[in-house]
């Protein structure tokens, strides 16, 4: 065993957490052994989450906002990120945390500052906490890149710092279906949404280098849409493998099967995985919405 080696075995081990934001399957999550932060949404002045025992399916959740409901949602609690972060630290554990993008939630600020009281605290323990600036699918293409690092024994510190940089290499894309929702959220305005409505148009949309979302562009037609998040795979990961690509849908299975054909058709050899939009994205997008991550060199 070499110096560098030794190192490594003397090191503590370490977990991976992430939030509910990445909409991660609880089978993955459990086979991972990944920690989750759960953000919680109000509907009717009703408060879920996974820590309170009261979740929707995805299909209630998404019917109601099809009805009209409008839900709010609340960043992760601190006095939770601490307990369950001091549990690990105390069960011998390091900490990889990645989160919910800064720019969309104040749920990572909670997680780093936790984090520091508590090395303060303990400081023999290390927790990294990484800002994805990004979220859905794109969070959870960062997390799964984790696991798979992780996997091939890459210490925490190794994983962290190819996080840091390559967070600026994740590619989202998606597309909103209910302009009404973006009214009723007051991020569009009623005569633009009728207007668009009336001539269906699609707005594509981006996560950019702050983590916020920004406009692309807009096409007339669903399909349209689905081709403008497949069609610059190609240009926006020039030089990157086209190997791991992940997608997300609001309640829209049938249309995120045609875009993942699109892409297997493409790029036969990619892994896809398919995730739902969590509730705390889809309360601000409303149902129907298509995401799609991968690693590029344009956002």
């Amino acid at each position: 065993m070499n110096y560098t080696e030794k190192g490594r075995a003397a090191m503590r081990d370490f977990v991976i957490s992430t939030d509910t934001a990445a909409g991660l399957p609880q089978e993955y999550l459990s086979e991972n052994n990944i920690a989750v932060h759960p953000l919680h949404y109000i509907i009717d002045d009703v408060e879920y989450g996974i820590d309170l025992g009261k979740e929707l399916t995805d299909k209630e959740f998404y019917d109601s906002i099809r009805a009209g409901k409008m839900p709010t949602t609340s960043a992760t609690s601190p006095d939770y990120i601490g307990k369950l972060m001091r549990r690990q630290v105390e069960e011998g554990f390091d900490i990889l945390h990645i989160g919910f993008s800064s720019g969309l939630s104040s749920s990572f600020e909670h997680a780093a500052i936790c984090a520091g009281e508590i090395m303060r605290e303990k400081p023999e323990c290390k927790i990294r906490a990484v800002d994805t600036l990004s979220a859905e699918c794109g969070q959870a293409l960062l997390v799964h890149k984790a696991v798979l690092m992780k996997k091939q024994g890459k210490t925490l510190d190794e994983i962290a710092d190819w996080l840091e940089v390559n967070k600026h290499h994740m590619v989202v894309h998606f597309t909103v279906e209910d302009l009404f929702h973006l009214v009723r959220g007051g991020r569009l305005s009623k005569s633009t949404a009728v207007l668009g409505t009336a001539l269906n148009i699609q707005p594509v949309l981006h996560v950019d280098e702050e983590g916020k979302l920004a406009n692309i562009s807009k096409v007339r037609g669903r399909k349209k849409a689905m081709r403008a998040l497949v069609d610059p795979i190609e240009a926006n990961s020039e030089g990157w493998d086209k190997d791991c690509i992940f997608l997300s849908h609001a309640d829209a299975s049938e249309d995120i099967h045609m875009v993942k054909a699109m892409i297997q058709e493409k790029y036969p050899e990619a892994y896809i995985m398919t995730l739902s939009v969590s509730p705390t994205v889809g309360a601000h997008t409303g149902a129907g919405v298509l995401v799609i991550a991968y690693f590029g060199n344009k956002k």
